[in-house]
């Protein structure tokens, strides 16, 4: 995408991919968070089976001595010691949590969440997840010596969960795991508030307090300037510090951080600064250019998106697995075999995933769509596609771990770890099973539901005016595609025989629309470029020149302008005279002013059907996201037909 001078750098051969500047580096965030998960979580089974081979093996004593191996970090007469399995569960998957919260407020921010109403259901549907599956381990363990490990068959692992649904689901359902990543961290922050009240023994409130404080100073530092990062890396450790001395466990300091850090698109006038500050440095390469280049590129996306970006890669691949290999390590004997089969402890967490934690989270969705319950709210997904939703939410394994290993000891350990395994294998299973059975459903039936569902939110801020806009294909489609784009940009020029293709492939039922949006801080020509389209448009040509002006992207001149206009036999005395008096300035401004309204900053930006497209654009991806909105249409036409 051409959101700045680095857009030119990249070379043309890359354009054919059909993929942003933006989407190579970064991919769109909720994508990228979405196949970084599914990675995670197959590094994660792979971890898990290596701790089971290694804790089975001739050198199954290795395995415990290696991770109850004490590592400590000291300063003067004061320090840290833990062993290595602690280090992991207490230090490294601060991180971990702290990318969850991070991609849980982008959401709020900038995704599906950020209409705060849409919040309510997911967030019942949690919490009625967590309470059934309590009830359902306590109604088995009631009295027994296993009642108090109730917290280790509430909390969904997060990496795995998101996993089995983008497996089952091939990666497609986006508003599926928006629901399901608004459940588990609900979930993840009420098990963590869990551990803390329940499961430790005393809190230690001076080091709590100086916790507290550490957390208002990094809630402060949102304001300040460039140098806050490293500031606020050191307050972060001193809150985890103090969290860990005052006896909570400290993970749950990443959580926080992350669901107070904010998001926000890149502005076109940061980007604008960006690139002027990198060409005063390309004309003077000092020091002092050098940093505030750096400083505006950096500060032009948020801090939210940066640490994803560099965390993520590392915790979903990284850290979880290692959690995984630390904690999954159970040594199988006949006798814990004959003990787990009839375990009220194993048989209690097995139940809880796969019986009560889908049908706390059915139940809960249902309460909160009736009127009588505050008014009541729509779902975002169908209620069959749900069913498979909260199916994969039955998938318990790293907090789970966490919270057997402050319950229990010895052989009940060992019944929960293996409790715990077996709901994460049957649960994917039950959501794959949903997901069948979905598929086989008449098509009026599917369309019935997709046509109940809360509708999309809407990202383009102008509507679409057929008096107005440039349009190609037929003015009544059922589903939009706006583009918004430069006449000099490589990508807009790399795209439009991708457009050309979805025109003919979709026929009368997509129609086309052309935004103008010169960056002219890159594009020195892509503004009288926009103007000479207007101005071709003044004599009916506009979609004429619009497609040799793309065709002529990477040496555009005015005087390829006026060969153009000389080509289609457009009255030359008359196009001249519009650009040299301006006359279409304004229409240019007004389509710039909607982009900005749209949170548009670069080139090409997409909507379908008021939804802006994020990620890669290529034939296969435009057409499914195309498809799916013909669907929705349909959906939302059959049932308006029906009442």
């Amino acid at each position: 995408m051409s959101d700045g001078a680095a857009a030119q750098a990249t070379g043309v051969s890359e354009l054919s991919a059909g993929r942003t500047a933006w989407a190579r580096n970064l991919a769109a965030p909720i994508r990228g968070f979405l196949h970084a998960e599914t990675g995670g979580a197959i590094a994660l089974v792979v971890a898990a089976i290596a701790a089971l081979l290694w804790s089975n093996s001739p050198w199954s004593d290795s395995y415990t001595s290696v991770w109850e191996t004490r590592l400590a970090v000291e300063l003067g007469h004061h320090g840290i010691a833990l062993d290595l399995r602690e280090w992991v569960n207490q230090g490294l998957m601060t991180l971990f949590f702290l990318v969850v919260g991070l991609e849980a407020k982008r959401e709020l921010d900038l995704g599906e969440l950020r209409e705060r109403q849409r919040l309510a259901i997911p967030v019942m549907a949690g919490l009625g997840g967590m309470a059934a599956a309590a009830a359902v381990y306590l109604a088995i363990n009631a009295g027994g010596e296993g009642a108090g490990g109730w917290g280790a068959a509430i909390s969904t692992d997060t990496a795995l969960a998101l996993g089995a649904l983008a497996l089952v689901t091939r990666g497609r359902a986006i508003r599926l795991r928006v629901f399901l990543l608004t459940v588990v961290v609900i979930d993840d922050l009420v098990a963590l508030l869990v551990i803390a009240v329940v499961y430790t023994d005393t809190i230690d409130v001076v080091a709590l307090a100086v916790a507290l404080g550490f957390f208002a100073a990094l809630f402060g530092l949102r304001w300040a300037g460039p140098w806050r990062t490293p500031v606020a890396a050191a307050v972060g450790i001193g809150m985890w510090v103090a969290l860990l001395e005052s006896g909570i466990d400290p993970v749950i300091s990443g959580l926080v951080v992350g669901l107070v850090t904010s998001a926000y698109p890149p502005s076109r006038d940061d980007l604008e600064r960006s690139t002027e500050l990198t060409r005063s440095f390309r004309e003077q390469p000092t020091p002092e250019l050098a940093y505030s280049a750096r400083a505006s590129l950096t500060s032009a996306i948020s801090l939210n998106e940066r640490l994803q970006y560099r965390l993520l890669p590392w915790t979903s691949k990284v850290v979880v697995p290692l959690f995984a290999l630390a904690n999954a390590g159970i040594h199988f004997t006949s006798a814990l075999l004959s003990d787990a089969v009839s375990s009220p402890v194993t048989l209690g967490i097995v139940a809880a995933y796969v019986i009560g934690k889908p049908v706390g989270i059915l139940g809960a969705a249902w309460l909160g769509t009736r009127t009588w319950w505050f008014g009541g709210g729509r779902l975002t997904v169908t209620w069959p596609a749900l069913v498979g939703t909260a199916a994969s939410a039955g998938i318990g394994f790293t907090v789970s771990l966490l919270v057997a290993s402050l319950a229990f000891s010895g052989g009940l350990l060992d019944q929960a770890k293996f409790g715990v395994m077996a709901a994460a294998v049957l649960s994917p299973g039950l959501a794959w099973l949903a997901f069948k059975v979905m598929a086989r459903l008449p098509a009026e039936t599917r369309a019935r539901q997709l046509g109940a569902t809360a509708e999309q939110i809407i990202d383009l801020a102008e509507d679409v005016d057929p008096e107005r806009d440039h349009l190609r294909g037929a003015v009544d489609a059922p589903v939009t595609l706006v583009e918004y784009g430069d006449f000099q940009c490589p990508y807009c020029a790399a795209a439009a025989p991708l457009i050309a293709k979805l025109l003919d492939h979709f026929g009368d039922e997509l129609r086309y629309v052309w935004r103008h949006l010169p960056l002219t801080d890159v594009h020195p020509a892509a503004q009288v470029a926009a103007e000479a389209a207007e101005a071709a448009s003044a004599q009916g040509r506009f979609w004429e020149l619009h497609d040799l002006l793309l065709g002529d992207e990477g040496t555009l001149a005015i005087s390829d302008i006026y060969r153009h206009a000389s080509s289609l036999e457009l009255d030359i005395a008359q196009f001249s005279d519009d650009l040299n008096h301006r006359r279409h300035a304004r229409r240019v401004a007004e389509d710039v002013q909607s982009a900005d309204a749209s949170g548009v900053s670069g080139t090409p930006t997409f909507f379908i059907n008021g939804r802006r497209h994020q990620g890669v654009y290529d034939v296969d991806t435009l057409t499914r996201e195309l498809k799916t909105a013909a669907r929705a249409g349909r959906a939302q036409a059959a049932t308006m037909s029906a009442t």
